[in-house]
């Protein structure tokens, strides 16, 4: 069985991530639980906000788990 590609996207300028999986959108994330629901809902089940922030298969593009915003 392949893997899904799963991407979060850069912050918006008005907040949150947009979360994508095998280039369909699920959503926007406003943290990493949200992350993890809308995985969950792919079928990537059992994931919490630790594996979230660690796992390879999560590309996390305009930086890392803990950027949800565009200031700092």
């Amino acid at each position: 069985m392949s893997q899904l590609r799963v991407i979060v996207c850069p912050p918006s300028d008005t907040g949150g991530r947009q979360v994508r999986v095998d280039g369909e959108t699920l959503g926007t994330a406003y943290g990493l639980h949200d992350v993890s629901v809308f995985l969950d809902r792919a079928g990537l089940t059992g994931m919490d906000e630790v594996d979230v922030m660690e796992s390879p298969l999560i590309e996390w593009h305009g930086g890392g788990p803990e950027v949800w915003s565009t200031t700092t």
